[in-house]
């Protein structure tokens, strides 16, 4: 059985989760723990013992750590790869690809406890010199869902360690393995007991205690929007810092002037890859009416050939949904949005293989509208809307007309257009001619509107959600 990880020592669970590969469900990766409320009160308070020698570490220190655990995740990528594609069903080469950002995300983030900035400022009294620097928070909560089950706790674990904070992670309960992994490299990188601890568990569980320990400083959450909600309620109540990551209902627009290829091949790796379950897929292609019909067209004709399939398998463009009850959830959407009035141009049926699974065909809907709830509400699958605009002006309305603000994107060979639309965008990160799915490790991630809360995630602006600031007057 593979073991919590708390104040540098490998523990035994009272109770354990089979890890079962959606790809081939007679396939059982192992046995991982379940901590409790007292494992995981164990762990927040050996990071809180920890953290006085870390918090004064040297930025030499820091990047030694990070950088070993860099360089193992990159030397073992074809092994972890292999792993994240077994477990949580994103193809093989996606699965490599996560597993790279991983370890470049810890180099990067080596590099950046090397140069934590600062500043000296004259006072407006003389004699008087002014000091500004930024001081690690304390104990960092983390929370991380089973989409991403590698880089995404990488890009949270990496940034809390380089700016000395103490760190107790509860990975996804449905995809332990990867997280079990990165782990087992964390603790054998020449941390200080207790600054790192792995506690796998159910939220409900152990969730709820992580966010009322009055030892935890700062939580920062990627998951479902109600899961994000309660987080903000129980951190403001107790004045604890947090940092939201949530859902997303992306828009593609596809203007008449844009390459029908290039729009294609957006809107498909947008919406299909990763199966559909990342919070950056766009699953609301908004086409203006010039080029609407040829776009379908061409969009089902490409459809047609996604290969689905065992994620390990090579060749494969698309894997399994993740588990039961989210093919569950995909075939509601699909018959809401049949009850609703769309039209299905493509796909919607589970499918059969060799190996059991969670098989769904990529799907396409045409002739729906903004206001229908498969435009409305994220289904994090395999699925997408097609939904016709006059013109730009519309497209840019429909687009903004969601609760959500993370990622927006826009197929067009008008600069005009694409200048408009960048600016005007209600959306943290834009795209054109690009899937909007698909972000670098070195710069800001994050949204807008109910997709996302606090400060943003990766590169230098990690510091902001990291770190406090202090200012420090001295007489000479």
């Amino acid at each position: 059985m593979k073991r919590n990880y708390i104040g540098g020592e490998w523990v035994d669970s009272p109770n354990h989760s089979s890890n079962i590969n959606p790809s081939d469900t007679h396939d059982i990766i192992g046995q991982y723990a379940r901590a409790d409320a007292a494992q995981l009160r164990d762990a927040v308070a050996a990071a809180q013992d920890a953290f006085p020698v870390w918090s004064v570490s040297t930025p030499q220190q820091r990047f030694d750590a990070l950088d070993a655990i860099g360089s193992e995740i990159l030397t073992r990528r074809a092994e972890l790869g292999d792993l994240l594609a077994r477990e949580e069903g994103k193809t093989l080469p996606e699965a490599i690809g996560e597993v790279s950002r991983a370890g470049q995300i810890f180099k990067f983030f080596a590099g950046e406890a090397l140069r934590i900035p600062g500043e000296l400022l004259g006072s407006v009294r003389p004699g008087v010199g002014v000091e500004i620097t930024r001081e690690p928070i304390g104990v960092v909560g983390i929370i991380t869902p089973w989409n991403f089950p590698i880089a995404i706790p990488a890009w949270k674990i990496a940034p809390a360690l380089a700016y000395g904070n103490c760190v107790v992670i509860k990975p996804a309960d449905l995809v332990p393995g990867s997280a079990w992994a990165l782990s087992e490299i964390i603790s054998r990188s020449g941390l200080p007991r207790g600054v790192f601890n792995l506690i796998m568990g159910r939220g409900a569980d152990v969730g709820a205690v992580l966010l009322e320990d009055p030892r935890v400083t700062a939580i920062t959450f990627t998951g479902s929007i109600a899961t994000g909600q309660s987080i903000a309620r129980a951190c403001a109540a107790r004045m604890a810092k947090f940092q939201l990551e949530m859902g997303g209902k992306n828009p593609m627009v596809v203007l008449d002037d844009a390459d029908i290829d290039t729009a294609v091949s957006c809107a498909v790796q947008s919406a299909f890859y990763s199966t559909g379950q990342r919070c950056t897929a766009s699953s609301r292609i908004i086409v203006t009416e010039g080029i609407h019909d040829r776009f379908v067209t061409s969009m089902v004709e490409r459809m047609r050939h996604i290969s689905v399939g065992n994620a390990r398998e090579q060749g494969i463009e698309m894997g399994p949904v993740v588990d039961a009850s989210q093919l569950a959830q995909d075939l509601d959407y699909i018959a809401i949005a049949q009850a609703e009035g769309g039209h299905l141009a493509f796909g919607g049926r589970p499918l059969e293989y060799e190996t059991p699974g969670f098989y769904l065909q990529p799907t396409l809907f045409t002739e729906t509208t903004n206001a229908m709830r498969i435009n409305r509400e994220e289904v994090f699958g395999p699925i997408a809307n097609v939904v016709r605009a006059r013109n730009y002006d519309e497209a840019l309305t429909m687009a903004n007309d969601t609760q959500f603000g993370l990622s927006a994107g826009i197929a067009t060979t008008s600069l005009k257009h694409a200048t408009h639309f960048k600016r005007h965008a209600q959306a943290g990160m834009v795209m054109v001619n690009l899937p909007t799915a698909g972000v670098d490790y070195h710069v800001p991630f994050g949204g807008r509107k109910g997709s996302s809360y606090g400060a943003r995630e990766q590169g230098r602006y990690a510091a902001e959600f990291y770190t406090t600031v202090k200012t420090s007057y001295t007489l000479a």
